[in-house]
């Protein structure tokens, strides 16, 4: 886990180095995804944990940092920077490079190590020697949570790029019945890499992971941070929101039940 630490430590450092030349940083969301997928491939390289385990949890870490890496690439080019960044900017001013390393990158960097304790303790664990129920719960968990993640994604980004759906809300496919699918999606996927610890010696202790990843995508930096704007931008999101469950996915209200 030392190793790990240093991983992440130099991997804040040199991101925020690039943000310095960039004028830009949004790009710590860029890195956050493929910075677990580099501390799972590292442990599971490094340790002596059963070896079906350690390929089960490298696989699925990269499979998902990396997604997640490539989908904010792709959606923050050519865009400006996010505008949490340039509100720390103007409030900081001339101070918010020095002060950003620590209260944007030092802290991703400190969420990013201790989420990440089910993959590393997972990865690491030497016993079971096989895959077991709790394996196999795990990776249905994240199957489940990358199918909502990655078609919420794409259904969003499909709706985004027709210039008729400006102002307006995106209550079709996946969005209906959540309206935050690929947020939910992503908490279910930290929860099966809790299964995937939780099935080990000891991996119980390591549900601080998924719970400080639900409590950021549900309370901080997730959906309650991006329904302010979109109540003040359209017009009919109110009543997106009284019809539709904001996390857990289920059938909407009929006007009947509001």
């Amino acid at each position: 886990m030392v190793a790990n630490a240093w991983l992440v430590g130099l991997l804040m450092l040199g991101t925020w180095l690039l943000s310095l030349r960039l004028r830009n940083a949004s790009i710590v969301d860029v890195v956050w995804g493929p910075g677990f997928a580099a501390i799972a491939l590292q442990t599971a390289l490094r340790s002596d944990g059963a070896v079906a385990r350690r390929a089960l949890v490298a696989g699925l870490a990269l499979a998902w940092g990396l997604r997640l890496g490539a989908y904010l690439f792709w959606r923050s080019r050519g865009q400006p920077e996010d505008f949490r960044y340039q509100a720390m900017r103007r409030h900081w001013g001339p101070r918010f490079p020095w002060l950003s390393l620590v209260t944007v990158f030092a802290l991703q960097g400190t969420l990013m190590f201790a989420i990440s304790l089910p993959l590393q303790w997972a990865a690491r664990a030497a016993e079971p020697a096989g895959l077991g129920a709790l394996d196999l719960l795990g990776a249905l968990l994240w199957a489940i949570g990358m199918f909502f993640e990655c078609v919420g994604d794409w259904q969003l980004a499909h709706f985004r790029a027709d210039p008729a759906n400006r102002g307006r809300v995106l209550d079709t496919g996946l969005w209906r019945y959540t309206r935050h699918p690929n947020y939910f999606g992503d908490c279910l996927v930290w929860w099966g890499f809790f299964a995937l610890a939780a099935g080990t010696p000891g991996g119980v202790y390591t549900v601080v992971g998924p719970i400080l990843m639900t409590i950021l995508l549900r309370r901080v930096s997730g959906a309650t941070l991006l329904e302010r704007g979109l109540a003040r931008r359209k017009p009919g999101y109110a009543e997106y929101v009284a019809r539709t469950p904001a996390f857990i996915p289920r059938l909407p209200r009929s006007p009947t039940e509001r």
